[in-house]
Protein backbone atom coordinates (compact mmCIF):
# COMPACT_ATOMS: atom_id res chain seq x y z
CA UNK A 1 0.00 0.00 0.00
CA UNK A 2 2.75 2.02 0.72
CA UNK A 3 4.26 1.78 -2.54
CA UNK A 4 1.30 2.44 -4.71
CA UNK A 5 0.88 5.79 -2.48
CA UNK A 6 4.64 6.69 -3.13
CA UNK A 7 4.57 6.07 -6.14
CA UNK A 8 0.84 7.79 -7.24
CA UNK A 9 2.39 10.86 -4.98
CA UNK A 10 5.52 10.82 -7.29
CA UNK A 11 3.70 10.78 -10.74
CA UNK A 12 1.37 13.81 -8.94
CA UNK A 13 4.53 15.79 -8.34
CA UNK A 14 6.06 15.34 -11.67
CA UNK A 15 2.90 16.21 -13.28
CA UNK A 16 2.22 19.28 -10.95
CA UNK A 17 5.89 20.24 -11.59
CA UNK A 18 5.54 20.72 -15.29
CA UNK A 19 2.46 22.27 -15.24
CA UNK A 20 3.98 25.09 -13.60
CA UNK A 21 6.68 24.75 -16.20
CA UNK A 22 4.30 24.88 -19.05
CA UNK A 23 0.69 25.22 -19.17
CA UNK A 24 -0.53 26.21 -15.67
CA UNK A 25 2.40 28.80 -14.88
CA UNK A 26 -0.40 32.17 -15.22
CA UNK A 27 -3.11 29.90 -12.26
CA UNK A 28 -0.04 29.07 -10.23
CA UNK A 29 1.08 32.53 -9.89
CA UNK A 30 -1.75 33.21 -7.55
CA UNK A 31 -0.82 31.04 -5.48
CA UNK A 32 2.83 33.03 -5.11
CA UNK A 33 2.78 36.10 -2.27
CA UNK A 34 3.31 39.19 -2.67
CA UNK A 35 6.36 38.52 -0.22
CA UNK A 36 8.53 36.35 -1.93
CA UNK A 37 9.30 38.79 -4.87
CA UNK A 38 9.62 41.65 -2.34
CA UNK A 39 12.61 39.84 -0.28
CA UNK A 40 14.33 37.64 -3.84
CA UNK A 41 15.10 39.06 -6.67
CA UNK A 42 12.72 36.94 -8.41
CA UNK A 43 9.39 37.51 -10.05
CA UNK A 44 6.07 35.62 -9.33
CA UNK A 45 6.99 33.33 -13.14
CA UNK A 46 10.24 32.42 -11.61
CA UNK A 47 9.16 31.49 -8.05
CA UNK A 48 6.43 29.33 -10.46
CA UNK A 49 9.19 27.77 -12.55
CA UNK A 50 11.46 26.93 -9.83
CA UNK A 51 9.18 25.30 -8.00
CA UNK A 52 7.77 23.20 -10.85
CA UNK A 53 11.52 22.19 -11.35
CA UNK A 54 11.77 21.38 -7.34
CA UNK A 55 8.56 19.32 -7.75
CA UNK A 56 9.99 17.08 -10.53
CA UNK A 57 13.25 16.65 -8.86
CA UNK A 58 11.59 15.60 -5.72
CA UNK A 59 8.79 13.03 -7.49
CA UNK A 60 11.19 11.56 -9.57
CA UNK A 61 13.88 11.29 -6.91
CA UNK A 62 10.86 9.02 -4.80
CA UNK A 63 10.73 6.69 -7.78
CA UNK A 64 14.82 6.56 -8.63
CA UNK A 65 16.55 6.74 -4.97
CA UNK A 66 14.63 4.37 -3.04
CA UNK A 67 17.34 3.93 -0.75
CA UNK A 68 16.58 7.31 -0.05
CA UNK A 69 13.03 7.76 0.16
CA UNK A 70 12.91 8.25 4.12
CA UNK A 71 14.92 11.13 3.94
CA UNK A 72 13.28 12.43 0.69
CA UNK A 73 9.53 11.94 2.58
CA UNK A 74 10.53 14.07 4.77
CA UNK A 75 12.22 16.98 2.58
CA UNK A 76 8.80 16.75 0.58
CA UNK A 77 6.67 17.36 3.82
CA UNK A 78 9.09 20.22 4.91
CA UNK A 79 8.09 21.18 0.84
CA UNK A 80 4.60 20.87 1.23
CA UNK A 81 4.69 23.20 4.60
CA UNK A 82 6.84 25.47 3.03
CA UNK A 83 4.53 26.37 -0.04
CA UNK A 84 1.37 26.50 2.32
CA UNK A 85 2.02 30.42 2.92
CA UNK A 86 0.83 30.46 -0.76
CA UNK A 87 -1.88 29.00 -0.34
CA UNK A 88 -3.20 30.83 2.68
CA UNK A 89 -2.13 33.97 0.60
CA UNK A 90 -4.61 33.03 -2.04
CA UNK A 91 -7.15 32.78 0.44
CA UNK A 92 -6.87 35.77 2.71
CA UNK A 93 -6.00 38.20 -0.73
CA UNK A 94 -9.24 36.41 -2.35
CA UNK A 95 -7.14 35.82 -5.63
CA UNK A 96 -9.00 33.05 -8.34
CA UNK A 97 -6.77 29.98 -9.46
CA UNK A 98 -7.58 26.63 -10.45
CA UNK A 99 -11.33 27.13 -10.08
CA UNK A 100 -10.58 28.27 -6.54
CA UNK A 101 -13.02 31.57 -6.97
CA UNK A 102 -14.97 31.98 -4.01
CA UNK A 103 -13.72 32.02 -0.15
CA UNK A 104 -15.20 28.53 0.69
CA UNK A 105 -13.13 27.16 -2.01
CA UNK A 106 -10.02 28.50 -1.62
CA UNK A 107 -10.72 27.73 2.90
CA UNK A 108 -11.53 24.59 2.01
CA UNK A 109 -8.15 24.05 -0.14
CA UNK A 110 -6.20 25.00 3.18
CA UNK A 111 -7.55 21.75 4.65
CA UNK A 112 -5.51 19.33 1.63
CA UNK A 113 -2.31 20.49 2.90
CA UNK A 114 -1.87 18.42 5.83
CA UNK A 115 -3.30 15.52 3.61
CA UNK A 116 0.10 16.21 1.23
CA UNK A 117 2.31 16.39 4.79
CA UNK A 118 1.01 13.22 5.95
CA UNK A 119 0.92 11.39 2.67
CA UNK A 120 4.32 12.44 1.68
CA UNK A 121 5.70 11.30 5.41
CA UNK A 122 3.82 7.82 5.59
CA UNK A 123 4.29 6.82 2.13
CA UNK A 124 7.87 7.09 2.73
CA UNK A 125 8.43 5.16 5.74
CA UNK A 126 9.65 1.64 6.54
CA UNK A 127 6.93 -0.34 8.18
CA UNK A 128 7.97 -1.94 11.11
Amino acid sequence: MRTIARWTLAAAMVFAGLSHMFWARKEFQAQVPDWTTEATPLDKDAVVVASGVVEVMLGASLVVLPASRSRLGVILAAFFVAVFPGNVEQYTKKRDGFSLDSDRKRLVRLFFQPVLVAWAYWSTRTPR
